[in-house]
């Protein structure tokens, strides 16, 4: 399986960081299966970055083959989203940007993507452009976003995608993060929600 993930697809997020060039393709970036985190395992702050950023994101899980996904069909494959945090050490990839470089270490280390418990698209409302979600840490909401606020809508992104590489079952999709993200630190509880159904629930360490 991969994971692939889109960047940049929240307005005020990238005012946030400073992001003023708008992308006429989504940003398409992707990570390594090693990166999964789940079953509220706890993450571990790497040693290599002192600014490890959470992003809030809704996962979406792939459910079909497919390659050269027309827009109007895309919704077909995909049946089960969850949230899930694209762990950044934000340091490094300032580090990398300013140089010219990829900067792909600094989102795709281990247990860098976690993901909560998927549940049913219907059991949400079956529509994934009307998703509202948001992340807590130590009980206090730190980010909330809603999926009508992308700039490019799920089944546009998989169209997109699937016209350079094969989906396959299992894939994951991670779509985006809204504005508000922020460093994490040791001891710290994170609890994700899709609507108010908690679905993601883990420690720093």
């Amino acid at each position: 399986m991969k994971i692939i993930a889109v960047g940049m697809n929240y307005a005020l997020h990238n005012k946030e960081l400073g992001h003023t060039h708008e992308n006429k393709e989504p940003v398409i970036f992707l990570k390594p299966d090693s990166a999964i985190l789940k079953d509220g395992k706890p993450f571990f702050i790497p040693d290599f970055s002192n600014e490890v950023h959470y992003e809030t994101e809704v996962v979406v899980r792939i459910c079909r083959l497919g390659k050269n996904i027309a827009p109007r069909f895309a919704h077909r494959y995909y049946d089960a989203v969850t949230v899930g945090i694209d762990f950044t050490a934000r340091d490094l990839q300032r580090k990398f940007r300013e140089a010219g470089n990829p900067w792909e270490l600094c989102k795709g280390f281990d247990n860098s993507a976690a993901i909560g418990t998927f549940v049913p698209l219907e059991q949400v409302g079956g529509n994934i452009q009307n998703l509202d979600f948001h992340l807590t840490i130590d009980d206090k909401e730190v980010q909330r976003g809603h999926t009508s606020d992308m700039l490019f809508q799920v089944d546009e992104i998989i169209a997109y995608v699937s016209r350079f590489m094969t989906l396959k079952i299992g894939d994951l999709l991670f779509t985006g993060t809204p504005v508000g993200v922020g460093p994490v630190s040791i001891g710290q509880h994170l609890q994700g929600y899709l609507g108010e159904e908690k679905v993601l629930d883990f420690n720093i360490r």
